[in-house]
């Protein structure tokens, strides 16, 4: 039966159908490809790992088309699948063991804490507050907070003070990359309950709010290096976030809908370039450091992208480790996917890696406890 069906000709519809599945199965290959190829070089590829998720849905409905008509056709989007397969496991974890914590596991928190709401873009003048109280529930041993602000002159934003007090973590490392008026600053930081014995820090040669910093702390008489990171946004303006809710609305205007449209892929390419030169100096780094790590951060690109591959490298991904379910941590207009994460040394062992279920800001805390 199967080869008297695999004989009878396409009809005109399934011959289209081939055609625009042959396109998936490329663009499948070059996404997983992008992960290898610097969009610095090839930045075209980039976009394809952007939708990767998309990518391999089109891929497994094509394969269930072709395989529930007995046909042939349905290998090449399963051979193309297969290769796929690690990516996707960046994506999606299914996790059946039972994790025991102990006291003696260390806490890690990442969240990218948009100012604390500096300025009220949720509309609800308790977020900071709650903001907090979040933080303080949760008590992580390391908190590694990127969009960081604080004030020396207002004590209410006074975010270090406030955040040392909740926190048993009472050491703190913070690096500025915009300060004004001598007393606001913005950066990132990094808390931990555990003694700070060097602090420094990666710059990135770009005028966003974007740093890298690394402070060696001691736990169990070992020295482990915290790598806190913030990469390129893509820094999209009212303008742009305003026609990606006309798409997803199907209210364009059509007269000025490809102007714009170029010039979201711009502000991509953009940030594609410069998130990449980042994440090699952030790996050169790390090539040099001598201690177990644990790096945080948040990378604003995904699994499936040469910045995750190069500043992973041979690190551990938390939730790959401990993580269940579909990942997302990006709670924005776009792309809403996994683009903050916890990696660390071999040597320490993930567990229960999630995420907080609801956030303030436009991205979910992530948390994990390692051992070792």
């Amino acid at each position: 039966m199967i080869q008297r069906r695999n004989a009878k000709k396409l009809s005109k519809f399934s011959k289209l159908l081939l055609w625009i599945n042959y396109a998936f199965i490329i663009s499948l290959i070059g996404a997983i490809a992008s992960k290898y190829i610097s969009p610095d070089h090839f930045w075209i590829l980039a976009f394809f790992g952007l939708g990767f998720p998309v990518i391999v849905l089109a891929n497994i409905g094509f394969f269930i088309y072709w395989f529930a008509q007995f046909r042939i056709q349905a290998a090449f989007s399963f051979v193309a699948l297969l290769l796929s397969i690690q990516t996707c496991l960046g994506f999606v974890q299914v996790d059946i063991s039972k994790q025991t914590i102990s006291n003696k596991d260390i806490k890690i928190m990442s969240y990218n804490s948009m100012l604390f709401d500096l300025y009220n873009w949720t509309k609800n003048k308790q977020s900071r507050n709650i903001i907090l109280t979040t933080l303080a529930e949760e008590n992580p041993d390391i908190l590694c907070l990127q969009e960081f602000y604080t004030s020396e002159e207002k004590g209410d934003f006074n975010n270090i003070d406030t955040v040392t007090h909740l926190l048993n973590a009472k050491n703190h490392h913070v690096e500025y990359t915009t300060t004004l008026r001598g007393n606001d600053h913005w950066g990132i930081a990094t808390f931990t309950k555990y003694p700070m014995i060097k602090k420094g820090k990666i710059e990135f040669n770009t005028s966003a709010n974007n740093m890298c910093s690394y402070t060696d702390v001691v736990i169990k008489a070992d020295t482990v290096r915290i790598y806190n990171m913030h990469l390129q946004s893509i820094r999209f303006s009212k303008a742009d976030y305003k026609f990606l809710d006309e798409v997803n609305n199907d209210t364009t205007d059509t007269k000025d809908e490809l102007e714009k449209s170029k010039n979201i892929l711009r502000r991509l390419k953009r940030a594609f370039v410069k998130r990449a030169t980042q994440a090699d100096g952030i790996a050169a780094h790390i090539e040099k450091c001598p201690y177990k790590i644990i790096l945080c951060g948040d990378f604003n690109d995904t699994p499936a992208s040469y910045v995750y591959h190069t500043v992973r490298g041979n690190l551990k991904d938390a939730f790959i480790e401990s993580g269940s379910g579909f990942e997302q941590t990006y709670t924005g207009k776009f792309p809403r996917f996994r683009i903050d994460y916890i990696l660390h040394s071999k040597e320490f062992k993930s567990k229960n890696y999630h995420h907080l279920s609801e956030s303030l800001t436009d991205h979910y805390p992530v948390v994990s406890y390692v051992s070792y």
